[in-house]
C-alpha cells in the first residue's frame, strides 16, 4: 500500500496544494502534456451523489500554476439513461467551470476508442476505451460514497465511467450496466486495464449506506485525501464509510 496524503479540517485551496505537491513529489506527471480530470458525474444529482465543481476548480489552478504548459481536460462518461453527458456537465456547473477556466470538456461516452484483449481476463477479455486515456495523465476525483452493489465507489469504481455505452449498456438500463454481472470482477479487470495515475478524495462529506440517495455520514469526515496508488486511496475511504477493504472484491481480490 502507498502512502495516503490526508488533509482534515483545513481550506481547500491549501488542502489542493498539498495534494498537487504529492503528486509531483510522487507520479511521472511531467512526462505528459495532457491531464485528465476524472469526476464522478454519474448522473446530474448534486454533491454529494457527484463530484462538485469547487473542488475540480481549485485542482485546475493548482495543476497550472505546477503545469503551465499542459493542456486539461475534464472528462467523465455520465450514465444517465435520461441525460447525456452535455447536459450533466451543463447541469451540475461544470460547462461554466470550463469556459471560466479555459480547459476543455470531453464527453467520454463518445470519444475515439482502442480495442485491447486480454484471453486471461473473465469479464474483459476485450475491451474498448477512449484513446484519450492512454495519451494522457489520469487524476480521478470520486467523492465518497457507499455502493449497493460494489460495497464502495471510490476511484477505481469511477473508471467505470470511461466505458463507451456503445458496448457496455445492456436492453436500456444505465449506460455502463454490463459491469453490474460481477461488478468486483469488472471493476478489477478494467483497472487493470487502465487505472487513475493518481487520485484526489472529495471525503468532506459522503454518502453512508448508498450511491444515488440516503444518508450522509454524520459528522461528516471534512477530508480530502490523495494516492497515486487506487488500492490504497480506496481502502482508506472504505474506512472511512465503517467497512473492511480487505473484504471488498475488487479492492482485494486475495
Amino acid at each position: 500500500m502507498e502512502k495516503v496524503c490526508i488533509n482534515k479540517g483545513i481550506f481547500l485551496k491549501e488542502a489542493i496544494k498539498n495534494c498537487i505537491n504529492y503528486l509531483e513529489s510522487v507520479s511521472k506527471a511531467r512526462k505528459k502534456d495532457i491531464f485528465l480530470i476524472k469526476p464522478n458525474l454519474v448522473t446530474d444529482a448534486p454533491p454529494p451523489i457527484t463530484t462538485p465543481t469547487d473542488i475540480v476548480e481549485e485542482i485546475v489552478k493548482q495543476l497550472k500554476l505546477s503545469f503551465p504548459k499542459a493542456h486539461i481536460i475534464i472528462g467523465e462518461g455520465s450514465a444517465s439513461v435520461f441525460k447525456d453527458t452535455w447536459q450533466v456537465f451543463s447541469n451540475l456547473g461544470y460547462t461554466d467551470l470550463a469556459s471560466r477556466l479555459g480547459v476543455e470538456l470531453v464527453d467520454l461516452n463518445t470519444e475515439s476508442l482502442i480495442h485491447l484483449k486480454d484471453p486471461n481476463k473473465r469479464i474483459f477479455k476485450e475491451i474498448w476505451l477512449p484513446k484519450v486515456l492512454f495519451e494522457a495523465y489520469v487524476l480521478s476525483v470520486p467523492v465518497l460514497k457507499a455502493h449497493t452493489l460494489a460495497e464502495v465507489t471510490l476511484t477505481m469504481k469511477n473508471m467505470i465511467g470511461v466505458l463507451p455505452p456503445k458496448f457496455y449498456q445492456e436492453q436500456g438500463h444505465w449506460k455502463k450496466s454490463y459491469c453490474h454481472r460481477e461488478i468486483h470482477t469488472a471493476i478489477l479487470e478494467l483497472n487493470q486495464y487502465r487505472s487513475p495515475d493518481f487520485t484526489i478524495l472529495d471525503a468532506r462529506r459522503g454518502l453512508a449506506k448508498s450511491h444515488l440517495s440516503g444518508p450522509e455520514l454524520n459528522p461528516p469526515p471534512d477530508i480530502i485525501a490523495a494516492s497515486p496508488d487506487p488500492a490504497s486511496i480506496d481502502a482508506f475511504g472504505a474506512r472511512l464509510l465503517g467497512k473492511d477493504w480487505r473484504k471488498i472484491g475488487h479492492i482485494n481480490p486475495d
